[in-house]
């Protein structure tokens, strides 16, 4: 069961991480259930790197690995920014917009090392930055909506991806 949790899981669970990051942005969620889903999220994201280690370090995984390392580290900052106010807000931006980038570059390196499902991890990749574009672009001054686009910009194209790879298992260990 847990070899098929781990591969199917992302495909829950980064849509379901990027939907609680819109709720929060439009107040329907309290800064305590955004905290418990980062610490919720830390702990996942150490245990499958942990449990994965081995079979990531080489090909296109390798990337993800380490993708992996560097989105921890930035759901530790989040942590960290929920925790302690005066932290909060360049934290948690950092966070998110770090969330945007790392997977984004991670998809656009898959599509370019695999040979099946390039459009889906380009287009998921480029999807990806351009939330991560567009919600920077909102920042200042603050425009809810735009923020929300680059939100689910993100969302769709990390979906997209994580999709693309739950569909070809097998292949992303290679490259």
């Amino acid at each position: 069961m847990f070899p098929r949790l781990r591969a199917q899981g992302p495909a829950v669970l980064i849509p379901l991480a990027w939907t609680v990051v819109g709720l929060a942005h439009r107040d329907v969620v309290t800064d305590r259930t955004v905290l418990i889903f980062h610490i919720v999220a830390a702990v996942l994201i150490a245990a499958f790197a942990v449990l994965s280690w081995e079979e990531m370090a080489a090909g296109v995984l390798r990337v993800w690995r380490d993708s992996l390392l560097v989105g921890f580290l930035l759901t530790v900052g989040g942590i960290v920014g929920l925790l302690y106010a005066p932290l909060r807000d360049p934290f948690l931006t950092t966070t998110i917009l770090g969330w945007m980038v790392v997977p984004g570059v991670s998809l656009y390196y898959t599509g370019r090392s695999l040979s099946t499902g390039q459009r889906a991890y380009t287009v998921g990749a480029a999807l990806s930055v351009l939330g991560a574009a567009v919600y920077a672009g909102a920042l200042f001054p603050a425009a809810e909506t735009a923020l929300l686009a680059g939100i689910a910009f993100a969302l769709v194209g990390q979906t997209v991806g994580i999709v693309q790879a739950v569909r070809q298992p097998g292949e992303t260990d290679s490259g």
